[in-house]
């Protein structure tokens, strides 16, 4: 049987393991170049040559504008969501389809996808080398707050490197799976996953029947430890200019040194106190060679960084409130990314749960050897005493529709586990309207526009009748990669419409951390204001009834009653301007009382059989 691997699809490193034979332990698989970790790297020679990996990144101080890396960052985002982000590589970024990011390379235009395909073709043919066979089948992963555009790209890559994706997997996930099998663990743990160029924060719950449940998730898939090479560069930069008037960040040769020489001063100074940063020839003017000699300590070092090390704290908080918990719940920490070696980041760790973090596991290779064991089950390549674990994860942000007056209708709430599918019956909000618009909406305002629109189709050929008839069920799928399908279907045709949001719709890493503090910061705003629409759509409603009502059985009904009833109208149609939530429930409430005597009037009289209630003005629910 072909073997299936697992693929941690990083940052700034990837790596490749196997579970070879059943029952024996995964395996990380060293690269051509005898690597454990493979850096995520490409680099596009001139004589058309395309390096990947560890050579990709040797040749990358002297040829910085067609080397490219962080591509991860890139991936499912738009143009116009990196643009302030471009200066932070050398390569050029251009918008292309559908206004996708886009490297472009001497005039040609690759899409993140293809970029990072090529890593994956790398690792898969040294996993080839290795196992003596073809590798089609893979487990990658991807970090847990990544959206379904990010999680789209990068089962594209997949394919595109020739693999099928089993399942696009969570990298906490992961993680917890290669703990808990490793040490046989029970109990809550905690997964501080601190990559290159994302951070996750994830609580697991691990029974005993190898159940692996995500309780909740949160994270920021824009901060990671190029970030950190990045404060240190500038720095570096900033210091060199003041003291020779040189700006080493346009020079893209001398960019890429610093570079180098920050990640490496980074490293150095997790295991010691002060490290030397020494580029001799780094640049030149009429004076002759310039040379950048400097001591960075690693108190400095945690100074420049202290704001990327307070953005880990909210992520953390909200998943502790998330899943209903407190520090005290949590039985273990494991630190999963290599930028969790950073002092700074354990202490930040101890500091928020009063713990010390599990030292016990490998923080580069934990992530591929986890998903290597799910690649392994579902091929049947792993022992009979494992084929028991299963896997819940959940959706890192809620799901839902626009419905009338600009309100979210929430479908799948965030942290539900998955897969899910959920199906709402909406309805139509004009008369005679033959078609309906569905806009599908990723965040965590109850208003739509202060949420992120993934998708819009149509659902066309609704036989014509009165607003509020119609009843067409939308649903929504969201399968085990946190891929989404949804689905419209008129109830009374049978005609359906249905779209897969695919990498063509984006959501930023700002955008997804502010849509969870503005829904905190601005809560109770949020409902008023939704308070107010729902008042002012069921007076609304009621009014159009009772316009209908009075026209049909004007003559029928006492003259006082039509009368109270016209001028209890006309107050309504003119209180439908107010802005005061208070004010359209008054007139709901009277004209309610007016229509329900109207009714008990007509019935009386043996006219009619109809008397109206507070709950019947709105049996047509919302409206798409």
């Amino acid at each position: 049987m072909a073997k299936a691997v697992g693929i941690d699809l990083g940052t700034t490193n990837s790596v490749i393991a196997v579970v070879e034979f059943t029952d024996s332990e995964p395996k990380v698989i060293q690269t051509s170049e005898g690597g454990r970790t493979c850096p995520s790297v490409v680099a596009f020679g001139k004589d058309g040559e395309i390096l990947v990996g560890e050579l990709a990144k040797r040749q990358s101080i002297l040829n910085p504008a067609h080397t490219i890396y962080s591509i991860k960052r890139f991936m499912g985002r738009r143009y116009d969501e990196v643009e302030k982000e471009r200066s932070i590589v050398p390569y050029k970024v251009v918008p292309g389809q559908n206004g996708l990011s886009v490297v472009e390379i001497d005039g040609k235009l690759y899409p993140p996808e293809q970029i990072s395909s090529m890593i994956l073709s790398k690792l898969k043919k040294d996993a080839e080398a290795y196992l003596g066979e073809e590798v089609t089948e893979a487990v990658i992963t991807v970090p847990a707050y990544f959206n379904d555009a990010q999680r789209n790209s990068t089962k594209i890559a997949g394919e595109i490197a020739g693999l099928k994706v089993l399942r696009v997997l969570n990298e906490p996930t992961a993680a917890a799976i290669a703990y808990g099998v490793d040490k046989r663990q029970e109990g809550t743990i905690l997964v501080w996953d601190l990559g290159g160029g994302t951070f996750d924060v994830t609580i697991l719950r691990i029974s005993g029947d190898g159940v692996f449940e995500v309780r909740a998730t949160n994270g920021d898939t824009h901060l990671g430890g190029d970030d950190w090479d990045e404060a240190l560069v500038n720095y570096l930069a900033d210091e060199f200019r003041r003291v020779n008037g040189i700006d080493l960040r346009r020079d893209p040769q001398a960019l890429q040194r610093l570079r180098d020489a920050a990640e490496k001063a980074k490293r150095e100074l997790s295991n010691v106190l002060q490290t030397a940063i020494n580029l001799p020839f780094i640049t030149a003017d009429a004076t002759g060679p310039k040379h950048l000699d400097m001591q960075i300590t690693r108190s400095q070092f945690e100074e420049l960084t202290r704001s990327l090390v307070d953005r880990m704290r909210a992520p953390f908080e909200h998943a502790l409130k998330d899943a209903g918990m407190t520090v005290k719940d949590i039985d273990e920490i494991v630190l999963v990314g290599g930028s969790t070696r950073m002092p700074m980041v354990e202490n930040l760790v101890r500091e928020l749960t009063g713990k010390e973090p599990r030292k016990g596991v490998n923080p580069d290779e934990v992530v591929a050897i986890g998903a290597a064991i799910q690649a392994a089950i579902m091929t049947g390549g792993y022992s009979s005493s494992q084929k028991s674990i299963v896997l819940v994860d959940v959706l890192p942000l809620s799901l839902g529709v626009e419905t009338q007056g600009g309100v979210m209708s929430v479908m799948i709430p965030r942290n539900t586990p998955l897969p899910y599918r959920h199906q709402e019956i909406y309805t139509t909000a004009r008369d005679f309207q033959d078609s309906v618009e569905i806009k599908i909406l990723q965040g965590e305002r109850p208003l739509a526009q202060h949420n992120r629109l993934l998708g819009v189709f149509a659902l066309e050929g609704i036989p014509p009748a009165p607003k509020g008839a119609p009843r067409i069920e939308v649903a929504f799928d969201v399968d085990t990669n946190g891929i989404l399908s949804v689905s419209a279907k008129d109830l009374a045709t049978g005609k359906t419409a249905n779209v897969r949001i695919t990498s063509s719709t984006n959501l930023s890493r700002e955008q997804v951390e502010q849509m969870i503090r503005d829904a905190e910061a601005h809560a109770q705003e949020d409902a008023k204001r939704r308070a107010l629409i729902e008042a002012r759509y069921e007076l609304e409603s009621l009014t159009n009834k009772a316009a209908q009502f009075l026209d049909a059985y004007r003559e029928q009904l006492p003259s006082t009653t039509t009368e109270e009833l016209t001028q209890l109208l006309q107050e309504a149609r003119s209180a439908l301007q107010s802005n005061e939530e208070e004010q359209l429930r008054a007139h709901h409430q009277r004209l309610l009382d007016s229509f329900s005597r109207a009714g008990e009037a007509l019935y009386a009289q043996g006219s009619a059989s109809y008397t109206p209630s507070a709950s019947e003005e709105v049996t047509h629910g919302d409206s798409a």
